[in-house]
């Protein structure tokens, strides 16, 4: 723990007291996460939307009213989406997504939701998780929710159809303007029920639905640790806060975690 200033190890052991504490921790993540992997973030200088444009307000509703040219412009990664799949391509998960991966492996972490659609916190290794707004390397059907991974699903015809009732299937990711899954929304209400203790990692606290699940934790009594490089919209309802980057924090967690149970 040398590496640590002594503000942040005074606050590692009071987060490892209050997690393993805890009957039910569930973790929420967003965008930062996936910064420390290379990603870029969607808005302001350097972001991917100021580069290639904001995706469209309306975007679920023009995939409505015109599915097979939605998905001739996905396939040819026109517009925002070129950034998109090239950022996500080329960039890996970090020691953070290992981290969480780790924590719900030891039974310390219960449940991970993420705000997240560039799969790294599946191919880290974690199980039991609540893609709120999708994933962009699987495709969903819009009429039964079922998913399938993308070799799952002949693009020969434009736009695809669900194998299972014959609904038209998009890409998983949550448009704009498009409801949150109601198969997702429900777990994710699930989680926040049983949850007595929330880690929040990389998320700002200000995309609803998700910034509501940790005040409806605290509302309920339970303590809030945030692993933030920055203050976020949600840090002053925080009973713990690690200030630093997740990819460092969680793995020194992890090993502490790890080392108290010996």
């Amino acid at each position: 723990m040398a590496e640590l200033s002594q503000e942040l190890k005074k606050s590692m052991d009071r987060a490892i007291e209050v997690l393993l504490k805890a009957k039910y921790v569930v973790a929420l993540t967003g965008a930062g996460v996936s910064v420390e992997s290379g990603i870029r973030p969607f808005r302001g200088p350097g972001g991917l939307w100021t580069e290639y444009g904001e995706p469209p307000m309306d975007g679920y509703q023009r995939f409505l009213a015109d599915p097979k040219g939605e998905w001739e412009r996905m396939i040819k990664r026109e517009g925002y989406l070129k950034g998109f799949f090239a950022a996500f391509d080329t960039a890996k998960p970090n020691p953070g997504h290992y981290a969480l991966a780790e924590l719900e492996r030891i039974g310390v972490l219960k449940c991970l939701i993420t705000q997240n659609v560039d799969n790294f916190h599946r191919a880290a290794g974690s199980q039991n998780l609540a893609e709120i707004h999708g994933n962009l390397y699987l495709l969903r059907c819009i009429g039964c929710n079922s998913r399938y991974r993308q070799e799952e699903i002949s693009l020969q015809e434009l736009p695809p159809h669900c194998p299972r009732c014959g609904g038209i299937v998009k890409n998983d990711g949550v448009y704009f303007g498009e409801p949150i899954p109601p198969d997702v929304l429900h777990k994710c209400h699930e989680e926040v029920y049983r949850c007595d203790c929330m880690l929040l990692v990389g998320t700002s606290g200000f995309v609803y639905p998700a910034a509501g699940f940790p005040q409806a934790v605290k509302r309920s009594g339970g303590p809030l640790v945030e692993v933030s490089l920055y203050e976020t919209d949600l840090s002053y309802l925080c009973d713990v806060i690690l200030r630093g980057k997740s990819g460092e924090i969680l793995p020194l967690l992890v090993d502490q975690i790890k080392a108290s149970r010996r």
